[in-house]
């Protein structure tokens, strides 16, 4: 099992990896800075991915893509995002503009 770091930190981590790498990022919504999951909405030029955070089955950290496969329109994006927080309204919302959708941290994202 991983050492699991306070969800503020760890967004503060990703903005920071997200400046140096060129993919300005911001924080749409504050969540539990301790224990808040965390959704990031990657813009591209194609539409927007909206990532969620996850577990694997053996425990480690991963990312869902949460949106599906293929990019989305901002009203899709928003819907999703609002479902999630009012299931779980700890939730952090980050932004990153990322014109190929990947986001500039590392993390393993599932099928």
């Amino acid at each position: 099992m991983d050492a699991r770091v306070k969800s503020g930190i760890w967004v503060s981590m990703a903005l920071r990896l997200g400046d140096i790498a060129g993919r300005p990022g911001v924080v749409l919504r504050k969540g539990d800075p301790d224990s808040g999951g965390i959704l990031c909405v990657l813009r591209g030029r194609d539409g927007l991915v909206v990532l969620s955070q996850v577990r694997d089955a053996e425990g480690r950290a991963a990312w869902m893509r949460g949106t599906g496969a293929a990019p989305v329109e901002q009203e899709a994006a928003d819907a999703y995002v609002d479902r999630q927080v009012r299931y779980d309204p700890d939730l952090w919302v980050i932004e990153f503009e990322a014109p190929d959708l990947v986001p500039p941290f590392e993390g393993r994202i599932l099928a």
